[in-house]
């Protein structure tokens, strides 16, 4: 029995091959009518044999190209048309947008192999790309997602790539950035000055000056990265001094699987996730041969590494004895990633020796995602180049939501119908670039999404830069969240956790309503609202800033105003050289002048790693608590040092104990992996004792527990946490898809919002 059907596929269906997909199994099933891309998805009309469309049906949910991601597919009877044919009709850019907008991929295998082959007419062309890898995202000016829409619109289709553009049953049909040597981007080696110092054997020198030492600005599919041979010490030191960059961890680039385990520790899952089409850096274990340059990441169990994802990428390694390659963004400190290329020479002077270039133009950059396996479970540090802005499904309408992020590992969070898209990382918002770099994303992911601005959602804290940026956004309203239950009602969205749970929040830095700085919380409701159960009990930070630039202080300041005089004593034993400075910081605390007080994880950690003389002074953002952590394998068991619960209305846990141990142990000589060991267990312990406490004075809550803010990077704390409150019937929930620190933010301002849209 002939029939026909109208067909709406709504999801990430454009951009991947879907088209081609479907023309081809109409084709095999003999049926005739149209597919077309518009505002909201894919439409196809369908007639034939209803037995055929239904078997269309079943393999267009089972079978769609391996990039695509199908959210909903709606199928309406339609009146027959006497279809002759199915074919591809031009795309519909009238309407609302309802797009997801695609994501840029790793090249395919199936395109490795053609680049590779002499015979092939892409043989070791830098842009080769299909419908399944390739630049999306970083290319597109408008919607929906058409050549002509892309920076790609410059370069017109030879011939040869027409044929394969126009093919229905060609890999290449419809891809956008389809090109070749003769039609397509070209790349060419600069010298420091912008001249050109190689055109036509381009990536063959710039192999030979990387194995020269020489210190290269590889323009890539998201923006710019340095890069240098990541086994020459000398190389990575100087890339170091020029960047003034002295110890935070630097990322490689490893030719395969085979040369990234000579230097370290890979399971299978962490294979697959660095071969994925999103291709992340991952954190990994270092091996015990570990070859490369001591400088890639000094004093640390852990290095960041990912495999080529770019063509141009393999083509570097086309020599076997440059194996690993540094490969870190080119962006100066603090500054946002440089991909522009009228601005490398003004910001890479004197710290690129050379530029490889090409003149495929990045419209929208994407730093590269770092994760790590964390206990068995994804951990974004960073969700940015092969996942955004790829959405979130949620199960209520959030329409007009946007959550403006904090003022650290900015994102921005935009939710339309039952779509929640995060934006790219932006940074952090403490100069005009980088807040001049959110503003642009967010003008144009605003622009493509298409959606009323009902509500804005920023933090509490009253000197973060986001309250400047939505005065200049017209939206309805401007709601306050505080950032505590931002990261709370995160995961507890991600997850779509019922009822009420438990969120233990450990981070760096949040305002707390009552003036203080919040960071080491249990809390308990839901995304709408919350009560604070128990807390780590405050401790001044005086010079308020320095503290935390100079672990040191903040430890010499922990220890006064715990344990007193004895606390003076430790402070000028343990940090003998600064015995005036530390009579400042008693009388600072005493008068109570320019002293804010805090009780937060990373500042305890900031405290302990000083004490412990791993890091007094900080480089970058998380060296103290990330050095004392890396000390520590989460596999051995501690023994805790004593603390104190103080159980009253609100519980507060104290450490005072726990520091004059502590102290008293690295006085002592005891071994600093020991003593960090057992700081984490003790951490571990006070969190579980003030759990049991809790639950016995609310035997009614729901024993759902959310673990989040930027500490739970940390594995150990992590793992056995978990752990911990399995062990005692809690169901635990850690975010998964979404940064734990604050790039998941903005994600969980989006949520109270809802949330309470919804009470």
């Amino acid at each position: 029995m002939r029939s026909a059907v109208n067909i709406a596929v709504h999801g990430r269906v454009q951009g991947v091959g879907f088209r081609p997909f479907v023309f081809q199994l109409a084709q095999k099933l003999s049926l005739q009518g149209t597919v077309q891309n518009n505002m909201d998805g894919v439409k196809i009309y369908l007639e034939g044999e209803k037995s055929a469309i239904e078997e269309f049906l079943t393999d267009l949910k089972t079978k769609a190209p391996r990039l695509s991601k199908i959210h909903n597919i709606i199928v309406e009877d339609s009146e027959l048309k006497s279809a002759e044919a199915f074919s591809i009709i031009e795309s519909d850019r009238h309407g609302t947008s309802m797009l997801v907008i695609p994501i840029d991929s790793a090249v395919c295998d199936d395109c490795l192999r053609e680049m590779n082959d002499p015979e092939d007419f892409r043989y070791q062309y830098p842009f080769i790309n299909c419908t399944q890898c390739g630049p999306r995202y970083t290319i597109i000016d408008e919607l929906p997602y058409d050549r002509p829409y892309t920076s790609m619109g410059g370069f017109p289709m030879c011939d040869d790539c027409r044929k394969e553009y126009e093919d229905p049953t060609n890999r290449r049909h419809h891809a956008q950035p389809i090109a070749c040597p003769k039609c397509g981007p070209k790349v060419t080696l600069l010298d420091s000055n912008g001249q050109v110092y190689e055109a036509e054997n381009s990536i063959e020198v710039t192999i030979r000056l990387l194995k020269a030492g020489k210190i290269i600005a590889i323009k890539g599919i998201g923006g710019y990265h340095l890069s240098c041979d990541a086994r020459n010490e000398q190389a990575v030191a100087t890339l170091r001094k020029r960047k003034n960059r002295p110890n935070r961890p630097l990322a490689v680039m490893a030719a395969s699987i085979a040369a990234a385990k000579e230097f370290a520790e890979i399971s299978q899952s962490e294979t697959d996730l660095l071969r994925s089409p999103e291709a992340p850096i991952v954190i990994l274990k270092k091996n015990r041969r570990y070859p490369l340059a001591e400088s890639v990441a000094k004093g640390m169990r852990t290095i960041g590494v990912m495999l080529p994802y770019s063509p141009l990428h393999y083509l570097l390694f086309a020599d076997p004895e440059l194996s690993c390659l540094v490969m870190t963004s080119a962006n100066p400190s603090g500054l946002p990633i440089l991909y522009r290329d009228d601005e490398v020479f003004q910001y890479l002077s004197g710290i690129a020796d050379f530029y490889l270039v090409h003149n495929r133009e990045i419209l929208h950059p994407v730093d590269d995602s770092v994760v790590q396996l964390n206990n068995g479970k994804l951990d974004f540090f960073r969700r940015s180049r092969g996942y955004v802005p790829d959405p979130f499904t949620t199960e209520q309408d959030v329409t007009g939501i946007v959550g403006f992020g904090g003022q650290q590992k900015t994102t921005f969070t935009i939710g339309r119908n039952e779509q929640i898209f995060i934006g790219p990382h932006i940074g952090d918002l403490e100069n005009i670039e980088t807040i001049n770099h959110y503003r642009h994303e967010l003008d144009h992911l605003l622009k493509w999404i298409d959606i009323p601005k009902t509500t804005a959602v920023i933090d509490a804290h009253p000197g973060y830069q986001v309250r400047n940026v939505v005065k200049e956004y017209d939206f309805s309203e401007v709601v306050e969240v505080q950032h505590h239950h931002a990261h709370m009602a995160a995961c507890i969205e991600e997850h779509h956790i019922p009822g009420r749970a438990f969120g233990i929040i450990l981070d760096g830095t949040g305002y707390g309503p009552d003036g203080n700085i919040w960071g080491f919380e249990i809390l308990y409701g839901d995304a709408a609202q919350y009560e604070r159960m128990a807390h780590l009990c405050y401790t001044p930070l005086p010079g308020g800033e320095k503290c935390i630039l100079e672990p040191w202080r903040n430890a010499a300041a922990m220890l006064i105003q715990l344990l007193g005089e004895d606390g003076v004593r430790l402070a000028q034993t343990i940090f003998s050289d600064k015995e005036r400075e530390i009579n400042v910081l008693k009388k600072l605390i005493e008068h109570n002048l320019n002293t804010v007080y805090a009780g937060t994880c990373g500042r305890l950690f900031d405290a302990v790693s000083a004490i412990c003389g791993v890091t007094k002074v900080s480089s970058y953002d998380g060296e103290a608590a990330i050095q004392l952590a890396e000390l520590v394998d989460e596999n051995n068991n501690f023994e805790p040092y004593s603390f104190d619960l103080q159980k009253e209305k609100m519980m507060m846990i104290n450490f005072s104990s726990m520091l004059k141990e502590l102290a008293d142990d690295v006085i002592k000589k005891k071994q600093i992996s020991l003593i960090s060991g057992r700081f984490h267990e003790t951490v571990v312990q006070a969190i579980v004792l003030t759990m049991d406490e809790l639950l016995m004075k609310n035997p009614s809550a729901e024993k759902n527990v959310v673990l989040s803010g930027g500490s739970f990077h940390n594995r150990y704390l992590r793992k056995r946490i978990t752990n911990e409150l399995q062990a005692r019937g809690f169901q635990v929930f850690v975010p998964e898809s979404i940064p734990c620190n604050d790039g998941g933010l903005s994600y969980g301002q989006l949520a109270v919002a809802a949330a309470k849209r919804r009470s």
